[in-house]
């Protein structure tokens, strides 16, 4: 049986990580600014997150959610303190396209409606409800296009209350920062204006922090340099540290239903230990602290940079814009340099490191990075 070829893959075997390093099978080390699309929080290999799933699997690695399983309330009360929302409640899932879904779903019990408004350049997930609220028509399968989305500029608050007067809208959902879209941040007041616009309305406001959530930002969810409190945050990627993970942050203005939601998978014994082993490193060694540090350092020193056209992010979330396409020079980043980054589009580098990035290791991807260029 072959595979399924769904990815253009780079001719490079992986098979050892650690910290902020990793190593293929010919023993080369690559320096990762890129953590896997912003998997990899807490670096690979961390000894905690080690210790904690080894001990977890030779212990309990899965049952069924039909019983109690106490670390769910346990990451659950870690992970409200942490985030600053311990009145919300929390749902497990596994993906951050499946909590998308799951807050849409939610939404539209809650109020009744079915349109969404989504965002230009907008990317939710690739499963059904996830993939139509994405502004991509290429992934977007016929089955998929059910006509339940508009799409506005990112910024435009008169196009939202425009669609929201029509009064069949149940949600808007936006990213705290677009990932896929180039590292665009949406404007404070807009949001702000966004979220007391859902809230006179009774629409629900989703903010998709699947790719900036988990501290990325420098805050624990980029929402929260704008000061707004969203109705529903899903989060994915990091808080899992490769581990599959996803979970829903609810407001309490939502009640629970039984059989309206549920999982087969989500919140299991081995995906709990990988969440609470994050949410530990956190903030025992105080990543949010080293993401503005490591990350405000790398804008500075990447604006200094005179053939880059534009540098965008917070922490370490950035975009590096090119006046043209960047395919060679990423090429030759990995296969000269020995630099894991990402792209967004033909004309963005994209970076998303470990938020255990060292200065060090910061000043080292610049000098290698001067190098291609």
């Amino acid at each position: 049986m072959e595979l399924y070829n769904v990815y253009p893959l780079f001719d490079v075997n992986i098979i050892k990580g650690e910290g902020c390093k990793v190593w293929d099978d010919k023993g080369t080390e690559y320096l990762d600014l890129y953590g896997g699309h912003a998997v990899i929080s807490i670096g690979h290999a961390h000894p905690k997150y080690v210790e904690k799933i080894s001990s977890q699997v030779a212990t309990l690695g899965f049952y069924s959610n039909s019983v109690i399983n106490t670390m769910q309330q346990r990451v659950a009360d870690r992970l409200g303190r942490v985030s600053g929302y311990e009145d919300y409640n929390l749902f497990f899932i596994n993906s951050g396209a499946e909590a998308n879904e799951n807050a849409l779903k939610l939404s539209s019990f809650k109020n009744g409606k079915k349109r969404v408004i989504a965002f230009k350049k907008a990317f939710h997930g690739r499963t059904s409800l996830a993939v139509e609220v994405t502004d991509n028509p290429r992934i977007i399968a016929p089955i998929n296009a059910n006509g339940h989305t508009t799409y506005l500029p990112l910024g435009d608050i008169e196009g939202v209350r425009a669609e929201i007067e029509k009064g069949d809208v149940t949600a808007v959902i936006i990213e705290g920062i677009q990932g896929v879209g180039g590292i665009q941040i949406p404007d404070a007041k807009f949001l702000q204006e966004l979220q007391s616009l859902c809230n006179a309305t009774e629409t629900t406001l989703i903010l998709d922090e699947i790719q900036s959530g988990c501290g990325r930002s420098g805050r624990f969810f980029a929402h929260q340099w704008a000061g707004i409190r969203p109705d529903i945050i899903t989060q994915a990627k990091g808080i899992g540290n490769g581990f599959p993970i996803g979970v829903v942050l609810i407001s309490p203005k939502f009640e629970a239903v039984y059989g309206e939601l549920g999982t087969t998978f989500g919140g299991n014994h081995l995906a709990c230990a990988a969440a609470e082993a994050v949410l530990g490193v956190i903030e025992e060694e105080n990543l949010l602290d080293n993401v503005n540090k490591v990350g405000n350092y790398l804008m500075e020193e990447l604006k200094k940079i005179p053939q880059i056209k534009e540098v965008r992010g917070r922490g370490l979330m950035i975009g590096i814009e090119f006046d043209k396409p960047i395919k060679e020079i990423r090429h030759r980043l990995l296969f000269e340099e020995h630099v894991f980054t990402g792209v967004s589009g033909t004309n963005v580098i994209r970076l998303l490191p470990p938020l255990t990035l060292s200065l060090d290791e910061a000043e080292e991807f610049i000098k290698r990075f001067k190098n291609v260029l």
